[in-house]
């Protein structure tokens, strides 16, 4: 997962920290970081050097721990899960929901991925399985498992009910409910707004959508995101190849998957990773750029070593002296607007 683009709050928010941090003031860091949302805390780690990011990690709540890792690049995310012990890491995986605890735990060494696992109460343990059994770039490797079911032979008073005694527990972003059968086979949905816009004796089948169609689980991820786009999806749900309900996608994962998508392509064209971080040491950044580099290197070499076959040419007119570096020059936009529209 990536951080947004930089906003002027934020960048004084992070002028702020960075002076804290020159002050060695790690109370007020502390104090103002509590005040952060996690890819806000993200995007400050992100910039800032080394080893001020590791004392601003230190610095952080638990509970802010597992969400603000999934904000993080990879190679930042990764650089600072080395320098936490084993409780640290489970104690960060509290909080995180079930498909970022799946991204998350793959990236994990097996003896910590086993903590992890005998830490997580046997529910989600299951939960966790089930994405886990789904590649990552499918609708299942994307989706939640936490979900609300309902029956259609139930009355809507019975649902308002079931969803008061939930209470706390109904699962965030919970735009409409998946009414099942007995065998949790999908059926449709229920709109929150028809729930408590309809008269409450009305039976669940009378007032449930039949619009809303399930990904199979192993619907592509590129696909998922094309439906959610082309019909103003805020949530869907998934099933498998028997038709029974497994879990559901929202909005936030498409967004998330959208970014990513979109950093990838734009990154590459530069030949650079999206998850590239500005303060990796230099043997570590040149190792991932040097491919790039030589063969930009060597086209240069060859197109001086044409010009130089034409060494006689260029004494007699000087004129195309002058126009060679003003042909590269407009080369080089062309090719950059071109590159952008392929891009877009």
């Amino acid at each position: 997962m990536t951080t947004p683009a930089t906003t002027e709050s934020e960048v004084s928010r992070l002028e702020q920290i960075q002076e804290y941090l020159d002050q060695d003031a790690w109370r007020e860091a502390a104090k103002l970081l509590k005040k952060l949302q996690p890819a806000e805390v993200a995007h400050v780690l992100e910039a800032l050097p080394l080893n001020q990011r590791q004392i601003l990690w230190d610095l952080l709540d638990t509970e802010q721990d597992g969400e603000t890792l999934m904000e993080l690049t990879e190679n930042v995310r990764n650089e600072l899960i080395q320098n936490m012990d084993q409780n640290d890491i489970v104690a960060a995986t509290e909080h995180m929901d079930v498909d970022d605890l799946a991204d998350f735990i793959q990236e994990l060494p097996s003896d910590v991925t086993k903590e992890v696992m005998e830490s997580l109460s046997e529910q989600d343990r299951r939960r966790l399985e089930t994405v886990l059994s789904y590649p990552e770039d499918t609708a299942g490797g994307l989706m939640n498992t936490d979900t609300v079911t309902v029956r259609p032979e139930v009355t809507l008073d019975v649902v308002l009910r079931y969803l008061r005694q939930l209470g706390e527990n109904v699962p965030r972003d919970t735009d409409q409910l998946f009414v099942t059968n007995r065998e949790d086979k999908y059926l449709g949905t229920l709109r929150l707004a028809d729930l408590v816009t309809h008269d409450p004796q009305e039976t669940v089948a009378e007032v449930m959508s039949l619009g809303v169609q399930p990904f199979n689980a192993m619907t592509s991820d590129a696909d998922v995101a094309r439906r959610f786009e082309q019909y103003d999806l805020l949530s869907a749900p998934v099933v498998n190849d028997n038709g029974q309900l497994v879990g559901r996608i929202t909005v936030d994962d498409v967004v998330d998957l959208i970014r990513e998508e979109g950093e990838h392509h734009f990154m590459g064209s530069a030949g650079l990773s999206e998850d590239e971080d500005m303060f990796a040491p230099v043997m570590e950044s040149s190792k991932r750029r040097a491919l790039w580099l030589g063969i930009n290197l060597l086209t240069a070499f060859l197109a001086s070593w044409v010009i130089g076959h034409f060494e006689s040419t260029l004494d007699r007119i000087v004129a195309l002296a002058v126009l060679m570096p003003i042909v590269a020059s407009m080369g080089g936009v062309g090719g950059t607007q071109t590159l952008t529209l392929a891009i877009r």
